[in-house]
């Protein structure tokens, strides 16, 4: 095997392992087609990554093929028991929020090496995890199990159930996990709720009796799923609503806005909209003109009244007799 011939299997096999990283269970026809070769060469590939000590299983029959599985030790090329353990710790930490805006990717990683973790080293790494705490707040602790649990039924596409708080009674749902979605305070999964027949977002750490099913699933048409859970948090956080239509970029204002406070939406390139929440009108109200541009009130339309009443308080705390009008 000349150097050129080398190095095209060594892309090969490390493509097959990020396949085998992606979802539970492929077939030697799925992985072939992938990889464009013939199933013989996947035979030959996956003996490979066997040799390098990645745990890969192969079963027969109706659900079977290729799986990547815990093993005894870690690839000795990839890392060692001190460095596997102060990966997934460090993971953990990113993955509950500690370091901004590294939840998403820390929880993606996390996923990937649980697959090759080995059992002894699970234990240790979720002792040493219970012992990281951090003083700022950060987001609503949610278990680090049931995370990996959802990114993997979500990556694997299958069916997860939980317990699940509605109406004040709580209840076993059914659904086909989608995303899972990081907000600055919380975590939540977007998920096609089956016995519902919609979709719905749920917050992680009020789930319980988390569990992945055995039943795969054909991906249905999606929502962008951080829009999604940011306006319905923002629809049921707040007792009252309002939308508005800003006359600045839409950069500008969703550096201003916190994600979890409005949603904000290009109009064109000089214009945004706006939707916003708060406990009363006139809260909801200041916050906008705390922005400092231009805007139009759209909605609801008793709010344009409270626009003038404001502007005329702030008009005679100025000392002013007769405001112009304005519309705002």
């Amino acid at each position: 095997m000349d150097a050129a011939e080398e190095l095209g299997t060594t892309e090969r096999v490390l493509a097959l392992l990020g396949l085998l990283q992606q979802r539970q269970v492929w077939t030697g026809v799925e992985l072939a087609e992938r990889l464009r070769v013939t199933t013989r060469t996947v035979r030959r590939d996956v003996e490979r990554l066997r040799a390098l000590g990645y745990p890969v299983h192969a079963s027969q029959g109706v659900g079977g093929g290729y799986q990547l599985g815990p093993g005894q030790d870690l690839p000795p090329l990839l890392l060692d028991d001190e460095e596997a353990i102060a990966t997934a710790v460090s993971l953990l930490v990113g993955a509950g929020g500690a370091v901004a805006g590294a939840g998403d990717a820390a929880l993606r990683a996390l996923t990937k090496l649980d697959r090759v973790l080995p059992t002894r080293l699970r234990e240790e790494v979720r002792a040493l995890a219970g012992s990281v705490e951090s003083f700022d707040g950060g987001r609503t602790p949610v278990d680090p199990d049931v995370l990996v649990a959802l990114a993997r039924a979500c990556r694997d596409q299958v069916e997860a159930g939980f317990d699940y708080p509605s109406g004040g009674a709580v209840g076993t749902r059914r659904v086909e996990p989608y995303r899972l979605v990081a907000s600055d305070r919380r975590w939540y999964l977007l998920a096609y709720d089956l016995d519902r027949d919609g979709w719905r977002s749920f917050r992680v750490d009020r789930m319980t009796a988390v569990s992945a099913r055995t039943w795969r699933f054909r991906p249905r048409p999606a929502p962008d799923a951080a829009a999604y859970v940011q306006e319905g948090v923002t629809n049921r956080v707040y007792a009252q609503r309002a939308r508005f239509l800003v006359r600045a970029p839409v950069d500008v204002v969703r550096a201003q806005v916190p994600a979890s406070a409005a949603v904000v939406r290009e109009r064109d390139d000089g214009t945004c909209e706006v939707l916003s929440g708060a406990a009363n009108l006139d809260a909801v109200l200041l916050h906008v003109v705390l922005l400092g541009h231009e805007f139009e009130v759209l909605d609801p339309p008793e709010l344009a009244g409270r626009c003038r009443v404001l502007a005329g308080r702030l008009a005679a705390a100025g000392g002013v007799s007769d405001p112009p009008s304005r519309r705002g």
